[in-house]
């Protein structure tokens, strides 16, 4: 069986996440993400255990917006989590035991090409819309592009940004101060199905907190997300599971929960 889950904000938490959300007293953190000779991202102690678990008794495949270089940061994948199969980049890859699938890649740029405008169209109509993003912009692989924002848009301003981008084909959405812009062919639910048929398994489990993961976790048969995801605005509770808990030990919770369901053998 298979259990899947997004990374930030869901199993992981940045500094900033952990600053936003709070620092549980009475939990004790793993830092599990280098970068440029930092700890920059945690999970709980607890939570790191109950990770192991699930990995030894299930298929668990990260499921993440990073792009694969940003991915390698998380560095307990390396050596004391091993895996089989991570999606990176929103789905636009898919790594089998470190490596790209080529099948995999070969068929979403033909899925790009045919399928949405370009990233210079969608840039023109945004500036046309007269509304300011204050921010820096970056690139994912020439795949995606997301806003660093100083500020954040008005909740009207994001309802207009989402409904117009989704006339080119592409979906935004919004994760902490970062203001995603993907094309809709990029998508963890498409590459998490092609894991599953190649498999000839069934996504048990699923985690997630944002818009994007809507993609992969309608697709699971369970499905949690943590009470402060961007996701509880958009899905009614009726279609998912929400944690009690906040920020890291939402993550927590949620590995329990996948632990729980594993150990039942559903």
């Amino acid at each position: 069986m298979i259990t899947a889950s997004d990374l930030d904000r869901t199993l992981m938490y940045s500094n900033r996440a952990l600053e936003e959300f709070g620092r549980p007293k009475d939990k004790v953190l793993k830092p599990v993400e280098m970068y440029q000779g930092n700890w920059t991202g945690y999970m709980t102690e607890s939570a790191f255990s109950l990770l192991k678990e699930v990995s030894k008794h299930s298929l668990f495949i990260p499921v993440t917006t990073r792009t694969t270089e940003q991915f390698k940061r998380f560095v307990i994948f390396e050596k004391e989590i091993p895996l089989s199969y991570a999606v990176t980049t929103n789905g636009a890859h898919i790594l089998y035991k470190g490596e790209p699938l080529k099948d995999w890649s070969e068929q979403l740029f033909i899925q790009l090409k045919n399928g949405c405008s370009s990233e210079e169209e969608l840039q023109s109509a945004l500036k046309n819309t007269g509304i300011t993003l204050d921010g820096k912009r970056k690139q994912a692989e020439k795949l995606f592009f997301y806003y660093l924002l100083n500020c954040l848009p008005t909740p009207s301003e994001l309802i207009e940004i989402r409904e117009l981008t989704a006339q080119y084909g592409w979906k935004m959405s919004l994760q902490g101060r970062k203001l995603y812009f993907i094309p809709n062919a990029i998508s963890k639910g498409k590459a998490l199905e092609f894991i599953c048929n190649r498999e000839g398994m069934e996504a048990m489990a699923g985690a997630g907190d944002s818009v994007l993961d809507w993609d992969f976790l309608k697709d699971c048969r369970y499905r949690f997300v943590p009470s402060h995801g961007e996701l509880l605005k958009v899905r009614g509770p009726a279609d998912i599971t929400l944690t009690n808990q906040l920020g890291v030990a939402a993550g927590e919770e949620i590995l329990q929960q996948f632990l729980n369901l594993v150990s039942l053998k559903i």
